[in-house]
């Protein structure tokens, strides 16, 4: 049997890009500060899943700021 050829060298691996650490600690920081400060202190009265909700609206806000950070200072590391 004859050897198969391959294009790809074997230890190659496909490029995988992963989030840069600024998205990841500006999402714990809106999603944990809208929690804190939105969720018990101005919906205090509220029933509890409006602060769960407070703390989800706040690291989805987080998402695009930190993408917006990386792409205007870089990343913290």
């Amino acid at each position: 049997m004859s050897k198969r050829s391959r294009s790809v060298a074997a230890g190659a691996k496909k490029n995988k890009q992963e989030w840069p650490l600024v998205v990841y600690l500006w999402v714990l920081g809106l999603g944990f500060g809208g929690y804190l400060v939105v969720g018990e202190f101005v919906l205090g009265n509220r029933p509890h899943p409006m602060h769960w909700a407070a703390g989800l609206v706040g690291g989805l806000l987080g998402i695009p700021l930190g993408w917006l950070w990386y792409r205007w200072r870089g990343d913290v590391l």
